[in-house]
């Protein structure tokens, strides 16, 4: 590592969030994590104690705001109000997983914007810097008026699909709102793409009304941001079998996995469900683990290369291009 940037030493911090990423994190960038206690009063609120000075150190706290989301919330803004107090030089939020992400935008009367508040609550409790991975829409990083390194995992999902096909697919998303996200896995692997037209008679039912592109004779590549339900995806698989793909292989960056969602998808006709370690496995998932449909990625490395360039004054983008 070069010398140490304008903001002071570099010091890793972590919540509860996900702990295994965090510590993958500082194994990849050669550092231990700072000491810090999470502890819970009687009624369930958060205390915190760092057991080291973080004054005019340049602080990452490692913080994925998945489920339980109001928990780690509230853990994550605690957190950074601690650190703000204690004259950190700066204070940057690496959440892999950004919580409330999917309200971004008003779609009827009375909607909160709920990705935009949990921006405002972050900034206010003290961080200076956001990193995130893979947010749901690009206009998030707008809601910050701090700097915000948005990663994509693209790369590392899309080295995983060369392994098992090469070339010889056909990227799909699965609405027409991801077809961007579809357009960037396509050019990476030189592909095509296709996009599954859906509509949704109720809030919790999809309905597949037509595939747009060419899929017959192909392995499809089902590429999301994030995996909730796995309703839209099992029945994109559905549809696209319908129409003469080969196979079908889904790739998202967070694996939500709601309950019920892995086993939806073990039931639809994929052949690979791969995701990565943005979000932990819960309970109910981990008993898939082993299981030869799903494959979980390491975004750790990507992490941890953004981290240390934001330390040293690099150019993030880079990474990208």
């Amino acid at each position: 590592m070069s010398e140490p940037y304008q903001f002071g030493d570099l010091m890793l911090l972590s919540g509860t969030g996900n702990p295994e990423l965090s510590e993958k994190i500082a194994r990849e960038i050669d550092m231990p994590l700072a000491q810090m206690e999470i502890t819970r009063f009687a009624d369930g609120e958060f205390d915190v104690k760092i057991a080291e000075s973080v004054r005019g150190r340049d602080l990452f706290l490692i913080q994925p705001t998945c489920q339980p989301v109001s928990d780690n919330l509230i853990q994550l803004f605690v957190i950074l109000d601690a650190l703000r107090r204690a004259s950190a030089s700066r204070i940057t939020a690496v959440i892999p997983y950004y919580g409330y992400q999917r309200k971004e935008k008003k779609t009827q009367p009375r909607d909160p914007i709920s990705a935009k508040l949990m921006a405002n609550i972050i900034e206010l409790a003290g961080a200076n810097r956001v990193i995130a991975v893979d947010l749901h829409a690009e206009a998030i990083q707008g809601f910050f008026d701090i700097p915000v390194d948005a990663l994509t995992a693209t790369k590392i999902l899309a080295r995983r699909v060369r392994e098992r096909h090469g070339h010889n697919v056909v990227v799909v998303s699965p609405d027409t709102g991801g077809a961007l996200r579809a357009r960037r896995l396509g050019r990476i692997l030189d592909a095509p793409i296709a996009i599954v037209d859906k509509r949704r008679p109720r809030d919790d039912t999809v309905e597949v009304i037509n595939v747009i592109g060419d899929v017959e004779g192909l392995h499809c590549i089902i590429v999301d941001d994030l995996i909730s339900t796995g309703s839209t995806l099992a029945n994109a698989a559905i549809a696209l079998r319908a129409k003469g793909a080969t196979g079908v292989d889904v790739v998202a960056t967070h694996g939500v996995l709601s309950d019920g969602a892995l086993t939806r998808l073990h039931e639809a006709p994929i052949d690979e469900i791969c995701i990565t370690d943005t979000i932990p496995l819960h309970d109910g998932a981990r008993s898939f683990d082993d299981h030869p449909r799903l494959r979980v990625l390491s975004v750790a490395p990507l992490i941890a290369e953004a981290i240390v360039r934001v330390h040293e004054g690099r150019s993030v983008s880079e990474l990208f291009r």
